[in-house]
């Protein structure tokens, strides 16, 4: 498939070519099945290429017999693909799987132009759009660390020898071995300030515990709706835009739910197939948030022809997370989990609400009555119901289980307020502190 040919000279977007080496998943049927998933995979690589301002004037789907080592494509693809960008003026190719170092300098050399897989890709849209410090700390060490993989020996143009003052004999450092060295001392330095960004986050959710409010955490597929959903439940301006990877750094905010309980609404980073691992490290900070979380949300988008296997994708980051010494969550997340099947709005027949699963489109409006119901009903869940007997002049203490809990009955009498309320263990603890209860 090739697109109108891009003028590289007239100023405009640099014209850029989309490969993709197609291996058919186990799983996915032979015919129109694997034509389908082939063509979301190569829809999906078009829009992560084309959110870096390039023009794409050529794609192209490869099925892939056996990997070569040289090149991952046969030699027939590879020419193949070399006259097709060559008569479109491609000045950058994008090959939609993960390159090693030499496959990745071996296809710049046969097709003249510059090559990119799709981890690299992955991170230079990170890297245009992290705003905080936190995520652009993350977005250098993962670029970093991936860098540090594409110092190959090949690049003898890269070669010097540094003066010596005669004190050691031999020759001295090439131009390769610094770059690694100073890239390994860049690393070190961002693996020390990002280990600060998590202490001080830290510090953030253990002062949240002071004035406890749940949270709930935002996951999901890239382009699946969560930013526009996380705006139309809190009434917030974060960027939400038919992209991907619109979303980078966390937002918080807080919402209220029909019970009057008062819940923190966190957004998170989407989650992608072959998620590059450097970035599933770099952004374990971030992910944390996920773990903290009384509730996981995850955004699905019911309407993409891929959703199923979107949702094993976001599952299997998920898993991961839960496993190793080191592990961000707990063995219990699943139980924790609610899938919101987003953009029902693109569907003529709308799935059913269930216990799991709650339909709604955020664009529209619609189902988001029944998700904050099912919310209020799952941290209700997990709650006592206590009662209580209050001086009048006690507007403090009265105030505060208004705040902090679901007051289910209040009788008045002359000299006392008798109130049920209905709230978590911790705050119960916490308002008995408090010598009232």
């Amino acid at each position: 498939m090739s697109e109108a040919k891009a003028d590289p000279g007239a100023g405009g977007p640099t014209p850029a070519a989309v490969i993709l080496p197609w291996e058919r998943p186990h799983g996915i049927p032979d015919g129109r099945g694997a034509a389908r998933a082939a063509e979301a995979r190569l829809a999906e690589a078009v829009g992560l290429t084309a959110s870096i301002g390039v023009a794409i004037v050529h794609t192209g789907i490869h099925p892939l017999r056996a990997r070569r080592p040289s090149t991952l494509l046969g030699e027939g693809q590879v020419e193949a693909a070399r006259a097709a960008m060559a008569e479109q003026g491609v000045q950058v190719a994008v090959v939609d799987a993960a390159l090693s170092p030499v496959q990745q300098r071996n296809l710049e050399r046969a097709w003249g132009c510059k090559v990119i897989d799709r981890t690299g890709l992955i991170l230079e849209i990170f890297g245009e759009r992290a705003r905080t410090r936190e995520g652009s700390l993350q977005v250098e060490l993962a670029h970093l660390e991936y860098q540090r993989t594409r110092l190959v020996r090949s690049w003898t143009h890269l070669e010097r020898q540094r003066g010596g003052f005669g004190f050691l004999g031999g020759p001295g450092e090439s131009q390769i071995e610094i770059d690694r060295r100073l890239i390994g001392e860049r690393i070190v330095k961002l693996k020390k300030e990002l280990e600060q960004v998590r202490r001080t986050r830290g510090l953030h959710r253990t002062a949240r515990t002071k004035v406890p409010f749940p949270v709930v955490a935002l996951v999901g597929y890239t382009n699946a709706g969560k930013s526009t959903l996380f705006n139309a439940l809190t009434g917030a301006g974060v960027y939400a835009q038919d992209q991907l990877f619109a979303t980078l750094d966390p937002t918080m905010r807080a919402i209220r739910l029909p019970s009057g309980r008062t819940v923190i609404l966190s957004d998170t980073v989407g989650f992608i197939s072959e998620l590059p691992t450097q970035l599933v490290e770099a952004f374990r900070a971030t992910l944390e948030e996920v773990a903290a979380a009384d509730i996981i949300l995850h955004v699905r988008d019911v309407a993409h022809p891929d959703s199923t296997a979107q949702r094993a994708d976001v599952l299997g980051v998920l898993t991961g997370l839960a496993e190793g010494p080191d592990a961000a969550l707990d063995e219990a997340w699943e139980s924790r989990l609610i899938e919101v099947l987003n953009k029902t709005d693109l569907l003529q027949e709308p799935p059913a609400v269930t216990a799991a699963a709650i339909p709604v489109s955020a664009l529209t409006g619609d189902g988001l009555d029944a998700l904050r119901n099912t919310l209020d009903e799952r941290l209700a869940a997990g709650l006592v119901t206590e009662s209580f007997t209050l001086n009048p002049d006690d507007g403090a203490g009265i105030a505060w289980l208004y705040e902090h809990g679901e007051v289910l009955e209040r009788r008045d009498v002359d000299d006392a307020i008798h109130l049920s309320v209905r709230l978590a263990p911790a705050d119960l603890a916490r308002f008995a502190q408090r010598g009232t209860a």
